[in-house]
């Protein structure tokens, strides 16, 4: 099966040996988002709730530069220092995803890159 990169200047570069996605066949599998501005490459400011939602504009704008959108997500995982967020990020998520909902998993680690508190990534069928 192809491998295709998929790139987008409106989410963060990558910061390791990694592409921002890859399309193989009718799936995009998005590489995990933190809180990051394209721009300046930092962390974004503010509360819980307004770095998880520049995750989830990060995950956005890969998943539009594949040709799909977050609705097209079947399968999303979210990575949490403190799983005390959980409440706020299934909030943030509504804003973001229509039922019926992505399948999930949310789970709690010790850290993350940049010392970001959220991640997610996604699979997405086309």
């Amino acid at each position: 099966m192809s491998k295709e990169a998929i790139h987008s200047d409106k989410a963060p570069a990558a910061i390791g040996t990694y592409s921002q996605a890859i399309r193989s066949g009718d799936f995009v599998f998005l590489s995990g988002q933190i809180p990051l501005d394209p721009q300046t490459m930092d962390i974004v400011s503010g509360d819980f709730e307004a770095r998880a939602r520049q995750v989830f504009e990060n995950l956005k704008a890969v998943a539009e530069a594949a040709g799909g959108d977050l609705n097209q997500v079947v399968k999303l995982t979210i990575f949490l220092t403190d799983l005390g967020n959980f409440a706020a990020v299934n909030s943030v998520m509504e804003d973001y995803f229509d039922q019926p909902y992505p399948a999930r998993a949310a789970i709690g680690v010790a850290s993350l890159p940049k010392g970001a508190d959220v991640e997610a990534d996604a699979i997405l069928g086309l």
